[in-house]
């Protein structure tokens, strides 16, 4: 039995609404798996093989309090038998992470938690740091922050196939450039990829993304981040407990609700040409939810339903 064969690696596809001639559907890689879905799950694929076909001790990787890529790698040690350790930004967390939803779950699915300060932290791609860390933990399998590498690219080409081939324009949500580049990748050539990034400036990942493929047709569409990574509005917590009243779907605050969100608007504005079929990824990530309505109930703010 192949051993990702409890994974549903062919996503549904969802028809969204109708606007203005433009039918928006929504690709729902977010059920995959129950803990590792969407785009974590492809980003950690074939790096899951390559460290079965190695003489790893355990598999390390970096994130911030609430990051996806923790959660997710710490739910795939579990899922097969990998020991994980996080390197956590922000050595104050260390006496507070049980109050913490998204370090919680990592540390009870079996993830050995690191915290080092900030200033430590960005020495996480240098190699004299990583040798460092090394020396501390052995002969580990060392996976940048975010899982991008040659490796998740490749599992990110698997998001699209035979069955999205129909669609004119595809949406991703974007934290790093290793999701949509493995998507611009295997795209079609009639296809335009649109990135919608998280993070406020986002314009620098348009270089990240050539750095993976060679091909030209997509855009970034910068102007749907409401502040900043991870920063939202109380108009966009209506937005999403209105889509998941309305559609049955839950979507994550910090990525897909934001492309979501941003994809809807532009059909109002008349972006996309009349009959167009547009398909939104949905990233998962849902595990997010919990950290923002934790901070929502101490600003005594409405909270994602």
């Amino acid at each position: 039995m192949n051993e990702f064969s409890q994974f549903n690696e062919q996503s549904e596809i969802q028809f969204i609404t109708k606007l203005n001639e433009v039918e928006i559907y929504l690709l729902r890689e977010d059920q995959i798996h129950p803990n590792i879905s969407g785009n974590k799950f492809r980003k950690l694929k074939y790096n899951l093989e390559a460290f079965k076909n190695g003489n790893y001790s355990a598999m390390l990787t970096f994130g911030g309090a609430y990051s996806n890529h923790i959660a997710a790698v710490a739910a795939a040690g579990k899922e097969f038998s990998i020991p994980t350790i996080g390197i956590i930004r922000g050595e104050e967390l260390e006496s507070k992470y049980q109050e913490n939803p998204t370090l919680q779950l990592a540390s009870q699915n079996g993830m050995k938690l690191e915290f080092i300060s900030r200033s430590e932290y960005r020495n996480k791609s240098n190699p004299e740091f990583l040798e460092i860390l090394k020396e501390k933990f052995g002969n580990v399998y060392i996976l940048p922050e975010g899982g991008t590498n040659e490796f998740a690219v490749k599992g990110c080409e698997e998001i699209l196939g035979q069955h999205t081939k129909e669609y004119n324009f595809i949406a991703c949500p974007m934290g790093t450039a290793g999701t949509i580049s493995g998507i611009i990748r295997s795209c079609n050539d009639k296809q335009t990829i649109l990135g919608f990034p998280a993070l406020k400036n986002a314009d620098f990942l348009r270089e990240e993304i050539q750095q993976w493929t060679s091909k030209s047709n997509f855009d970034l569409i910068l102007d749907y981040h409401f502040g900043g990574y991870a920063k939202i509005t109380p108009q966009f917590i209506d937005f999403l407990n209105e889509f998941t009243q309305k559609y049955n779907v839950n979507l994550d605050p910090i990525y897909s609700g934001k492309m979501m969100f941003g994809l809807l608007n532009l059909v109002k504005q008349n972006f996309f040409p009349a009959k167009s079929k547009v398909l939104a990824i949905h990233t998962g990530g849902l595990q997010g939810i919990k950290g923002i309505n934790q901070q929502l109930i101490q600003e005594n703010k409405a909270i994602i339903r």
